[in-house]
């Protein structure tokens, strides 16, 4: 549990101190910029997607024996990474007009550099965990969202000037990344092993694509039915996104013990059952306290939350069975399962209802542990203690 609430610090710093951000950019400029946090939430799969081939499958790769694949996907995906958000950036107008929204370009252009600043920031941060160097990681995690935290608020309370804010922020943060990437550099033999990379984390990789494509289309069509929904889904966003960011702490755990050889099923769903209670509890605190300071319709929000917290008690079983028949039984069979998930959110996600975002994220999620948690159950014997051995040996893919 306790290394789970470490894991968790990283991604509660990132998560929140975004929103906090945007809550401040709407107070010193215009309430409307709340809604670039949903508008540009779908680019956030953008970064997870660079991050697991480069960052979580090169790692993955480097604890089987290929020493120089750390420092390889980092390089490479630095790369990648700025091609990427680039290309994004020059296509703003075009992506606003698809997710059928009209706002300020330059705040939604900030937001697309902060995350792909983010994604940079995260490479680093994946090889200190996997080095146990869960201090470090945490301290340059914080710092980092603080320096982007205190700069927003120390500019704009200050001289109310957008360009200046921004310009100053993105500055502060670029110099802070060079001198994490100073402090981490090691030297290596470059490598391509993007294939492997893509092998070992390829659950989560078929997840964030798929889910980019659910997101964009699903927020796009809940923002069409009018301000009311598009305001729900924004507070919804809000109040569940530093949540679900935190539940990741689950798979991350659950993939480097399990690598290790250190994985104990019981053990592990016991800590994430607990960290999901607390995450539930925190939503509906959450819940409370916007409906006191935001004027929102509580009947639309409450049943987008609704289907959150459902997703939430189950979210414990399907990540930890789903990422353990990926990475101890068949990789293929796994990606299978996990993709035909995603598919039918995808599918769902056209649905003609404002809920459709979360209607298809919920069955989506319900299926996965259903079919994952039939398949462990017949191919593994999980004993009293939490060990867990094969009943029959197949080849694994």
């Amino acid at each position: 549990m306790k290394r789970l609430l470490r894991v968790s610090l990283d991604t509660l710093a990132a998560s929140l101190m975004s929103i906090l951000i945007f809550v401040m950019l709407s107070i010193f400029f215009d309430k409307s910029l709340i809604n670039i946090f949903s508008l540009t939430f779908p680019i956030q799969y953008l970064s997870c997607i660079i991050s697991s081939i480069f960052s979580t499958g090169a790692n993955i790769s480097k604890q089987k024996g290929n020493s120089n694949d750390v420092m390889s996907g980092i390089a490479v995906g630095i790369i990648i990474s700025i091609i990427i958000f680039s290309v994004l950036l020059f296509n703003v107008d075009n992506y606003l007009n698809f997710m059928n929204y009209d706002t300020d370009k330059f705040f939604v252009c900030y937001s697309i550099i902060q995350i792909l600043f983010q994604t940079l920031l995260r490479f680093i941060i994946n090889k200190l965990y996997y080095e146990k160097n869960n201090n470090l990681a945490n301290k340059f995690s914080l710092t980092f969202y603080l320096i982007n935290f205190i700069c927003v608020l120390f500019t704009a309370a200050s001289f109310k000037n957008k360009f200046l804010t921004i310009i100053f922020t993105l500055c502060c943060l670029f110099i802070y990344l060079i001198f994490i990437y100073i402090k981490s550099f090691q030297k290596f033999k470059l490598n391509s092993n993007v294939l492997k990379w893509i092998k070992y984390d390829s659950v989560e990789l078929s997840n964030y694509i798929l889910l980019l494509i659910s997101y964009l289309f699903g927020i796009s069509n809940t923002i069409s039915y009018g301000e009311n929904y598009a305001l729900a889904l924004t507070i919804t966003s809000l109040i569940t996104d530093t949540q679900w960011d935190i539940s990741d702490s689950i798979s991350i755990i659950s993939k480097i013990d399990i690598s290790k050889n250190e994985f104990n099923y019981k053990r592990h769903l016991k800590n994430s059952i607990k960290l999901s209670s607390i995450l539930i509890l925190s939503v509906l605190v959450m819940f409370f306290i916007t409906f006191g300071i935001y004027k929102f319709d509580i009947n639309i929000a409450l049943i987008f939350i609704i289907f959150h917290i459902l997703d939430f008690i189950i979210c414990p079983l399907y990540k930890i069975d789903i990422y353990y028949l990926q990475l101890e039984y068949s990789t293929i069979k796994a990606v299978a399962i996990n993709s035909s998930s995603k598919i039918l959110r995808l599918i769902l996600s056209f649905l003609k209802s404002p809920y459709c975002t979360v209607i298809a994220q919920f069955a989506a999620s319900f299926y996965l542990l259903v079919i994952s948690h039939i398949i462990l159950k017949k191919n593994f014997s999980i004993n009293k203690s939490g060990e867990i051995t094969i009943k029959k040996e197949e080849p694994i893919v």
